[in-house]
């Protein structure tokens, strides 16, 4: 006996992953003022982080394993930024916390690099989501570890359009699936 179907996690990670990322990403591109970025961490732990999370666990049960690697890293990667700054940033001696910073955000673009080349056989959708995802890492991670604002500035404005595009694969998803039909193309590759 087979078990019972479960709705598909995909938009629910794909929202969760935007709206984290949107929001971060105007303080990042330097759009409102950093005072205000705390806000950013409830949502890293709860949406960017334990949602995506879920999502994740929900698309191994679908046996989606791009599905459950993306989420589940991803989620990781918010619950891990707000572990990072609420717990152990204070521990890293000012004068090595760009690099740090900058070595742990190029190391989730060289993950998003290769989790591009599987998003081939997902949708148009996702592999842009994927595609403006590794360079807005890389940029991030090269801006903390030069001290350079411009380029972080510039990895906050490839942050936002990523989130966008983030937006409209979830909210194709959801919409097509509520129609019973697609309203928002995706254009799957498989």
């Amino acid at each position: 006996m087979r078990p019972a179907p479960i709705a598909d996690p995909a938009p629910l990670g794909l929202a969760a992953f935007a709206l984290t990322t949107f929001v971060l990403s105007f303080f990042n591109a330097g759009l409102v003022s950093d005072g205000g970025e705390p806000i950013v961490f409830g949502l890293a732990l709860a949406y960017g982080g334990l949602a995506q999370l879920l999502a994740g666990m929900w698309e191994f049960k679908n046996n989606n394993t791009f599905g459950a690697t993306a989420f589940t890293s991803f989620g990781a990667f918010w619950l891990s930024l707000f572990a990072y700054e609420q717990f152990f940033a204070g521990n890293v001696p000012a004068a090595n916390a760009g690099d740090a910073v900058g070595l742990y955000l190029i190391a989730w673009g060289i993950f998003t690099a290769y989790m591009w080349i599987a998003s081939f056989r997902v949708s148009v959708a996702v592999n842009i989501v994927v595609l403006l995802l590794a360079p807005t890492f890389i940029v991030l991670g090269i801006g903390d570890a030069a001290g350079n604002e411009t380029i972080t500035h510039v990895g906050g404005v490839l942050g936002i359009a990523t989130a966008l595009a983030a937006w409209y694969a979830s909210f194709a998803g959801v919409t097509n699936k509520t129609f019973g039909r697609d309203i928002l193309q995706t254009h799957p590759l498989t």
